[in-house]
């Protein structure tokens, strides 16, 4: 609940109903227009402040535990810093992350007499930067001392039930003022399907994948993001039919399931993938987003003609397109109306049968042969534990672990649409903190960060908020001399794609935190050091891996060239 005080201010509300919907931490930065409603967090029971080196790394960890937690926060100053939270909040806006973004604003005399303020363009418009936040967030409140309960009430309801950022403006003065308390609980919405239509749906559909002789499933970030997995777990039970999933959707379930084929991505995909998908009678497709890497590079062939999609709030069939309608109730529907097949009919074989002897058996290593991609995320399959969270940045470390068969229970975060370079730094400390799963305590679960030399010079100041919260992640810098998936897109040898060298087994030292780092550059070297990580759960793992910089995973060169 929220503290106890002689008045009950905006601050308290704003704090309560984020309390009610699920959040425990908030991030951001202080600046002198939002520190009267950080008092209020940091002297809240229930939710703890946490500060970053800056405000993008405070809205890449808040995209990072939404997508944990369901939901999440991030508080910014007004001007210089929602600005420099903005490329995270788009971010999320692009991959269906909720996430409220709230700006400690100038008091609400300042705005109206136009004053010259500092964080300001010394204009007099201080709605400009709120015009900014409209392009990247799904709903924004603007709250005075008459409207602000009602419309912190409205702006969560849509960012909870669209699955997209918010925006929250909190002036000074607002901040203080007395409110009352609400008498209930926050009640999220609930989208609510037309019966009529679902059980249109429903029939049509089943009569289609009943008849069909090859039907499969392919499913991506829709049903992460409304956290349908076991409703998906259930309709391929009912139904026996094979699965893949595209980049996005990447461990929606654990890649070890009977029904699982592999993902799919266009003609970047397994060949035996490739064929299943596109030559099966009818595709059911659930929360798939058709974007460049997930399609390699628009090379898939779905035909309409022989594809339902189930979306968030909609449906097609073919080429007709239904309204109103949620994508778990379509799930539930099915799964209750389709027939079981025998798996033997439906011409498949699981992505376990097709893996290569190095995923299957672990490799012998130890030798003193240079560290590949092949040997490493062959090494690092094995690595992998039940319940584990990988954050992979985009670039090499997202399609080299896009082979990787995840376990169960395992999450996976990658930043597939928006790819901002840096984004899974601030990503991990989101994720670490929010580490929610059934079955396991969170303090249990490991969060593992994938990252690229490059990607890591981003934003690397965030390790130091990792380690002052005593967070104890296993860390893998990719070092490969600069952007090497840059290189293979455009520029081998051109020196926008070096970087300057940094010792970065040292930060651990350097940022004076709970954690011990190490380079390694041989097979035997790795694979000590993935032993001693496997040993000392606690403290940080830092494990500097150095490659040839034009080595890169066969998938994404296989991407590339179509």
């Amino acid at each position: 609940m929220a503290r106890t005080m002689a008045k009950f201010t905006v601050s308290d509300y704003l704090l309560l109903r984020l309390e009610q919907i699920g959040i425990k931490h908030i991030f951001g930065v202080a600046g002198d227009y939002n520190m009267e409603f950080l008092d209020y967090i940091v002297n809240h029971n229930s939710i703890e402040l946490i500060p970053t080196c800056n405000e993008l790394n405070a809205s890449y960890a808040a995209d990072g535990y939404g997508r944990l937690n369901g939901i999440a926060a991030l508080v910014t100053t007004f001007g210089v810093g929602e600005l420099s939270a903005i490329n995270g909040v788009a971010g999320a806006y692009a991959e269906h992350v909720p996430v409220v973004a709230i700006t400690g604003a100038p008091a609400t005399k300042i705005q109206a007499l136009g004053s010259l303020v500092h964080h300001t363009l010394g204009t007099g418009d201080f709605s400009i930067f709120a015009r900014m936040y409209q392009q990247v967030t799904v709903a924004q409140a603007y709250l005075t001392n008459e409207n602000a309960a009602t419309e912190i009430d409205r702006v969560l309801g849509i960012c909870l039930l669209k699955k997209l950022p918010v925006y929250i403006s909190i002036p000074m003065d607002v901040a203080l003022n007395e409110v009352s308390a609400p008498s209930e609980n926050f009640i999220p919405p609930v989208f609510q399907s037309d019966g009529a239509t679902i059980a249109e749906i429903v029939d049509v559909s089943v009569n289609i994948l009943e008849k069909a002789s090859q039907p499969i499933i392919l499913a991506d970030i829709g049903v992460a993001r409304y956290h349908l997995h076991e409703q998906l777990r259930e309709l391929l039970t009912a139904t026996g039919y094979p699965y893949a999933t595209m980049n996005m959707g990447k461990g929606l379930l654990e890649e070890t399931h009977p029904q699982f084929i592999g993902i799919y991505n266009g003609a970047a995909s397994q060949e035996s993938v490739r064929k299943r998908i596109e030559q099966a009678d009818c595709v059911l497709t659930i929360g798939a987003l058709m974007t460049d890497f997930n399609t390699g590079k628009f090379s898939a062939k779905l035909d309409p003609s022989q594809t339902i999609e189930v979306h968030g709030h909609y449906v097609k069939v073919k080429h007709a397109l239904y309204n109103n309608v949620a994508m778990a109730d379509v799930l539930s529907a099915l799964s209750q109306r389709l027939q079981r097949r025998d798996p033997q009919t439906l011409n498949f074989k699981s992505a376990a049968e097709n893996l290569d002897a190095g995923f299957i058996m672990p490799m012998e290593g130890g030798s003193s042969a240079p560290i590949t991609q092949q040997y490493f995320w062959h090494r690092f399959a094995h690595f992998l534990q039940e319940d584990d969270i990988i954050v992979a940045e985009t670039g090499t470390c997202l399609f080299g672990v896009s082979i990787v068969p995840l376990p169960k229970g395992a999450t996976f975060v990658g930043q597939v649409l928006w790819g901002s370079i840096g984004y899974s730094v601030g990503s991990l400390l989101g994720c670490a903190l929010a580490k929610p799963t059934a079955g396991i305590a969170a303090s249990q679960r490991r969060s593992i960060l994938l990252v690229g030399d490059g990607s890591f010079q981003m934003t690397a100041q965030e390790l130091s908020t990792i380690l002052r919260y005593n967070l104890k992640p296993i860390i893998f810098l990719i070092n490969n001399d600069g952007y090497t998936i840059e290189r293979d897109i455009h520029g081998e040898r051109m020196p926008y794609n070096d970087i300057q060298p940094w010792n970065y087994h040292q930060l651990p030292k350097v940022f004076a935190g709970n954690g011990w780092g190490i380079k390694v550059s041989t097979e035997s070297q790795l694979d000590k050091a993935l032993q001693t990580a496997q040993q000392n759960r606690d403290q940080l793992a830092f494990i500097e891996v150095v490659m040839d910089k034009m080595d890169s995973p066969e998938v994404l060169l296989k991407m590339l060239q179509q």
